[in-house]
């Protein structure tokens, strides 16, 4: 199956309510991929489609991107676990040079497609695990990534190594459950609305935090 074509006939182009000057190739309640389960998805050979969402701690990053484009303008930033690649594209909105990373070839076709539907055809994408590599960008952003134990704790540390090496760490999150406890400076909270199909509640309490050393 073709990662791109797959994205692009299943999603409808919509803005997320928090970041509404970008729009992106997501999973609508009109849409069938909303309905599908793990089982059909697999059936289908599509891993569980986290691009077709744009969760609350990416929205959130997104925001304080384009409220403070000062963070990323001139930078090569990475958007570590891009998904639909909203960070990603918000940084590019701000000026600087960026790298979308995502395991799933899918989440990088969407990617590609969403980059385009912003006026930014030819955004850099890798489907490389890059923790534990060198560390060669500016500022990396990951939005809404504690949602595992071994995930979590192997990309906390990978992160730290950053800052230790002077490099600046901003994290989107709305309280996931293996989000850092400390070490932790809190820039900004927003109030994000989502669908009670993906999580507990309609409004999400999302922070912005940069990690210290």
């Amino acid at each position: 199956m073709n990662p791109t074509d797959f994205v692009r006939n299943n999603t409808q182009l919509v803005s997320p309510p928090l970041v509404p000057e970008i729009r992106l190739h997501l999973a609508t309640e009109v849409l069938p991929l909303w309905r599908l389960t793990e089982e059909e998805l697999e059936q289908q050979g599509v891993p569980p489609p986290y691009w077709a969402f744009a969760w609350a701690g990416g929205q959130a990053l997104a925001r304080y991107l384009i409220d403070n484009p000062e963070t990323a303008r001139g930078s090569a930033v990475l958007d570590f676990g891009a998904g639909s690649g909203l960070v990603a594209i918000a940084a590019t909105m701000c000026g600087a040079s960026a790298l979308a990373a995502d395991i799933d070839k899918f989440a990088t076709a969407a990617t590609a497609l969403n980059a385009a539907a912003n006026g930014f055809e030819g955004l850099e994408t890798t489907n490389d695990d890059l923790i534990g590599s060198d560390i060669g960008w500016d500022v990396i952003l990951v939005g809404d990534m504690c949602y595992e134990r071994p995930l979590a704790e192997r990309l906390i540390a990978w992160l730290r190594r950053a800052v230790t090496e002077g490099k600046t760490v901003l994290l989107g999150d709305p309280g996931r459950s293996y989000f850092p406890k400390e070490g932790l400076e809190k820039l900004v909270g927003y109030g994000v609305a989502v669908s009670r199909d993906l999580e507990d509640r309609e409004v999400r309490d999302t922070g912005v935090y940069r990690l210290l050393p």
